[in-house]
């Protein structure tokens, strides 16, 4: 199929779908946004979240993600990589890297074949395609019983919300912009340096009792208040991470790199190359790293059926370590989270040693930067504190272990928010504000609380809006609510107890699944060894 007649040359000339899906068959990183064709191929080395995000994107529309995950300059960049535009709503194709089949030009598939559908009840197209599991693996018993799971999960949660027909969808957008204007126009995307003032004397203070009780050989006490004291920063490294403080790129991230390298040993890379990952494909097993957590915990039954994971494009087994743990992780659950901070460090560190940030654009130094600031960090930390200020390696070991150990309450916060969510997978047609609300709940809490929580009782208002900054955000709750009213979509929101116990209901309801399996595989077993009578 050619270009319409009322196409011009160049930048201008309106590509079909067909034409689109065989740029992408020969390789090329195709996304449109603003009815804009780009093709991104030169970007991904310098995209300083890393390539990840936008292999997501490869074949669909990605207006609103682009829009609320990056500043006005960078939106205004995108030109330079316009090679046509389209005309109309454009109907998403599955990205490779989620197994889309793309497909030469010329060839009817699936992905092109427009009218076919349109004619295709997306209910059952979502029944249908269900992820793939291994089957080297899991049994037929075992992928019939996994699938069967599957299929009951998007059943129910598609009775939940407001169905995947274009029109209602397109109305969902649509309210979306106009609701992103709104606080655009409010200057809810204002930031109050002044409560960053306040966060500064807060942790400034922590920082000094831990010294003082340091001083004294309180030893305990002054590790519980090292603990409060990274906890308390984390926020700020977050919000900075989002560039939801200056929104400027070189100032927010060298604000995070200070917070996380030298003063907390850790990578603002690592995080940020996980974590624009995560508010992309949330809560999707098989694509969400902060899903991951294999062999200690599994979020989801699909977990049980040894996934490929497109992040870190390996095969996660379910190993015969995670039959053994799995079945019990509600109750594991409070005690793994709070040794979160060990695995932090690990993965920051492999994260600077194999480079696997940006090495071109402007975060190419981030990488040497955040080496530097770590060496720091286990200098004051590990040798100026534990080795030289604490007199015996029991007392070491002990102020170690509490310091990481307080900061649990902050990890069950990075986790509460979505381990108790839907993970289906609803297929490409569903809107980015409805996904964002279906995986991610809100904690309830009063406003003299919110230190505490540091902005993440508000995550699903953070998925829709990234870049507001975190203490504009219970005034944006406002307008979301109405917005959710408006639309239909359910907004979850839970007490803190409330949303603990659902989590942990989730995973007991995982792990009595993983009995089940658990008991299947040693019945096949006892079939296969008992001999056969003739």
């Amino acid at each position: 199929m050619g270009i319409t007649d009322d196409s011009a040359s160049g930048k201008d000339q309106v590509l079909s779908p067909w034409q689109i899906e065989a740029l992408i068959a020969k390789g090329q990183s195709i996304v449109i946004v603003d009815q804009k064709v780009l093709r991104v191929d030169t970007w991904l080395p310098y995209h300083p979240g890393g390539h990840k995000p936008i292999q997501h994107f490869i074949g669909k529309d990605a207006t609103n993600e682009f829009m609320v995950m990056h500043s006005a300059e960078t939106r205004q960049q995108i030109d330079r990589y316009q090679i046509g535009r389209i005309k109309g709503r454009w109907r998403n194709f599955v990205p490779p890297i989620q197994g889309g089949q793309i497909w030469e030009k010329g060839e009817k598939t699936p992905q092109t074949d427009v009218d076919g559908l349109n004619n295709i009840h997306e209910h059952h197209a979502c029944l249908e395609g269900l992820p793939q599991l291994s089957h080297e693996r899991n049994t037929p018993e075992e992928l019939a019983f996994l699938n069967a799971q599957t299929k009951e999960e998007i059943s129910l949660t598609l009775d939940q919300y407001p169905p995947l027909d274009t029109p209602t969808q397109s109305n969902i957008i649509e309210k979306y912009r106009l609701l992103y204007e709104q606080i655009h126009s409010e200057g809810l995307y204002e930031c109050h340096y002044t409560a960053y003032l306040w966060e500064l004397g807060r942790c400034g203070l922590l920082f000094a009792i831990m010294l003082f009780f340091l001083h004294i050989e309180w030893y305990c006490i002054s590790a519980i208040f090292l603990g409060w004291f990274w906890s308390q920063l984390v926020f700020s490294a977050h919000d900075a991470a989002h560039m939801a403080i200056t929104h400027d790129f070189f100032i927010d991230n060298l604000i995070g790199m200070i917070i996380a390298a030298p003063i907390g040993g850790l990578s603002l890379g690592w995080w940020k190359r996980t974590h624009n990952v995560h508010h992309l494909v949330t809560n999707s097993p098989e694509h969400d790293p902060d899903n991951q957590h294999l062999p200690f915990l599994a979020v989801n039954h699909r977990f049980l059926g040894s996934l490929f994971s497109t992040y870190h494009e390996r095969l996660m087994p379910y190993t015969a370590l995670a039959k053994r743990l799995v079945p019990y992780q509600a109750y594991l659950y409070y005690p793994l989270l709070m040794f979160g901070r060990f695995n932090l460090y690990v993965q920051s560190w492999l994260y600077l040693a194999y480079g696997q940030g940006p090495r071109k654009g402007l975060a190419w130094w981030h990488r040497y930067f955040e080496i530097v600031g770590n060496l720091i960090f286990w200098a004051w930390f590990g040798y100026g504190i534990v080795y030289r200020s604490l007199p015996t390696a029991g007392i070491r070991f002990l102020y170690v272990l509490i310091s990481h150990a307080v900061t649990m309450p902050l990890h069950v916060q990075f986790t509460l928010s979505h381990f108790a969510m839907s993970t289906a997978d609803l297929g490409p047609g569903e809107s980015f504000p409805q996904r964002m609300l279906r995986t991610t709940m809100d904690v309830d809490c009063p406003e003299w609380l919110d230190w505490v929580h540091g902005g993440l009782q508000f995550q699903a208002i953070h998925h829709l809006f990234p870049r507001v900054p975190r203490h504009n955000l219970r005034r944006v709750q406002k307008l979301v609510l109405a917005f959710c009213r408006e639309v239909g979509i359910p907004y979850a929101l839970y007490g803190f107890v409330g949303g603990n116990r659902k989590v942990v209901g989730s995973l007991a309801e995982v792990g009595r699944q993983a009995a089940i399996l658990g008991e299947c595989r040693r019945v096949v077993a006892g079939r296969i060894r008992r001999p056969h009578r003739h």
